[in-house]
């Protein structure tokens, strides 16, 4: 599948991406998630976004960056009606295709406690959980992967 750095004519469909795929969570958390008020024009700025994008539409989109020793993937998601189809995974293992091209060994990420599904996801993936903590009000579930 076409996955492509996001260019600031993306950010529309980036944050429709954003708000479908994370609004299911608000009544779980009791607030919206941080990806549903997160700077896109400020990751496709830098550089760090990239959206996935089959038959000339975004359905997708991952943030990730390097981050002391290891790449941290911040945020990735999918619009709800097309869930199921691998784009999730996809857009995971370009992030790790990315990391060793990059000469990174790890890749970290968290995920709220509330949203149970990618707390099972990780782990078919390979990521193996390392802590639970609270931060910046959220309680959070961290994942590593070693590449």
């Amino acid at each position: 599948m076409p996955i492509r750095p996001a260019v600031l004519a993306d950010l529309r469909a980036v944050q429709r991406c954003a708000r479908e795929a994370y609004r299911i969570y608000v009544p779980r958390i009791g607030r919206r998630p941080v990806p549903m008020i997160a700077d896109f024009q400020l990751s496709i700025e830098q550089g760090r976004l990239y959206v996935l994008e089959p038959e000339d539409q975004v359905v997708g989109y991952v943030v990730f960056y390097p981050r002391d020793d290891h790449i941290h993937l911040e945020n990735v998601a999918v619009l709800p009606d097309r869930h199921g189809m691998g784009y999730g995974t996809q857009l995971i293992m370009f992030v790790e295709q990315e990391a060793v091209r990059l000469g990174y060994a790890k890749i970290e990420l968290y995920t709220n406690e509330k949203m149970t599904e990618n707390i099972t996801f990780y782990p078919y993936l390979g990521y193996e959980e390392v802590g639970r903590w609270e931060e910046d009000g959220f309680n959070r579930v961290f994942f590593r992967k070693e590449l």
